[in-house]
């Protein structure tokens, strides 16, 4: 995701593999809550026409999560532990259950040369534009392309720095969204980016290719591109495209693509459109049915806190959304929502013997 994955500059990485620096630990907390309510919500069927992650409320104050992540790194060597706790995190881990639900991404990496690291663990998957973690997000809701793309990889991983603008990353990995599971074929990533070399424009090819526990052989094929047009509008894309061969029913797909406008007319206020297709006429997704969505969100910056109110209006071609007084089947091929968010972020950074300093 385009978020989850950056690089350090090639001077940074010489410095790192300099093991007579100290140590060096950041600390990152986060805490975020909404409230959500959708306008043609299914009265007491519990139906909240909520068809991507993490924000199924209605009518109600919603925890999403509480994260705590450490980064320590020594010389050519790191660890890297991230926790989350809440709904968030258990819809982010929905394979894991007990404590394994908690850990969002767990891993080791050492600075082999200065253009690669290896890192083996579970770690945030490099396709698409958004993350789990809402401080990195500028709409709070999820699009479609995350909610039905792949979340996290449990295996290990090369980055490569080639150059200021070229840069590679391949990994090995399990099933899709497995931190434990029995390893039938290796599943690969892959990511190919290019940065422009005023780095204002980012363009990252993604891949990942394998089989599943079901036998299935899946492939997805995904680009994120972001530039920034001015010091106040930003642009970002993600189009991706998923195909499963199963031996019984042949062949299925989904594709979609979203768009992000942000402007951001001062430092404290920034307003963001994100307008989203996904076509499941493939039936891989579980919807069947093709689905546009449009979602604006403001974000309001008071220090570690960012308010996100937020409207989303959502069709489909088929019915597929609950009406008021739906109890089994859904009526509806529209909906709307709106939300209130509320993020709390802050990291920290120190070295041994020295007090911790926040970055903002």
């Amino acid at each position: 995701m385009l978020l989850a994955v950056s690089f350090p500059g090639f001077a940074e990485e010489v410095a790192a593999q300099d093991s007579t620096q100290p140590g060096q630990l950041v600390l990152t907390g986060s805490l975020d809550g909404y409230y959500r309510y959708n306008f043609q919500h299914a009265g007491d069927a519990g139906h909240t026409n909520n068809l991507t992650s993490f924000t199924n409320t209605q009518n109600a104050l919603g925890l999403g999560m509480a994260s705590l992540k450490a980064e320590y790194t020594s010389g050519k060597t790191g660890a890297v532990v991230d926790l989350g706790w809440g709904p968030r995190a258990e819809d982010f881990s929905y394979n894991d259950h007990g404590t394994l639900a908690s850990v969002k991404q767990a891993y080791l990496f050492y600075r082999v040369l200065p253009w690669l690291k290896m890192t083996a663990g579970k770690w945030f998957t490099p396709v698409g534009y958004e993350v789990p973690d809402a401080y990195n997000n500028r709409n709070y809701s999820m699009a479609y392309l995350f909610t039905y793309g792949p979340f996290f990889h449990t295996g290990i991983k090369a980055d490569m720095h080639f150059s200021a603008q070229w840069e590679a990353l391949a990994g090995i990995c399990g099933p899709t969204d497995y931190t434990t599971a029995s390893l039938t074929k290796p599943f690969l990533v892959v990511q190919l980016h290019r940065s422009s070399p005023d780095t204002r424009t980012q363009a990252y090819l993604n891949y990942l290719g394998g089989k599943e526990l079901t036998g299935a052989s899946v492939h997805q094929e995904d680009l994120v591109v972001s530039t920034l047009l001015s010091g106040q509008v930003s642009l970002g894309a993600n189009v991706s495209v998923k195909t499963a061969r199963s031996p019984g029913p042949g062949a299925r797909s989904w594709w979609g693509t979203a768009l992000y406008i942000t402007y951001d007319p001062v430092d404290a206020l920034g307003v963001t459109l994100r307008a989203e297709y996904f076509d499941d006429s493939g039936k891989l997704a579980g919807l069947g049915t093709r689905v546009g969505a449009l979602t604006l969100s403001g974000n309001i910056h008071l220090g570690p806190l960012t308010l996100i109110p937020e409207i989303r209006m959502d069709q489909a071609a088929q019915p597929v959304f609950f009406g008021n007084k739906d109890q089994q089947l859904p009526s509806r091929k529209t909906t709307g929502t709106v939300l209130l968010a509320m993020v709390y972020h802050l990291t920290c950074h120190g070295k041994p013997g020295e007090p911790f300093k926040e970055l903002r």
